[in-house]
């Protein structure tokens, strides 16, 4: 679900460390919004990470 339809942006996985360097693995998630865009002229509801929104990837639906 935490996929980018448009740049395919998506989880990312490593290992968080403690400071008595417990290590415990750890996900990063992209901010993912759900957006009504255009898409062949039809409006179409997207899953699109705020990087493509904000330099205008997608063009939003009214």
């Amino acid at each position: 679900m935490a996929k980018c339809d448009i740049c395919q942006k998506g989880v990312h996985f490593g290992i968080q460390v403690s400071h008595s360097h417990r290590r415990s693995n750890k996900q990063w998630k992209p901010n993912i919004k759900r957006v009504k865009a255009i898409v062949n002229g039809a409006n179409k509801t997207l899953n699109v990470c705020t990087r493509c929104l904000r330099s205008n990837a997608v063009a939003r639906a009214n």
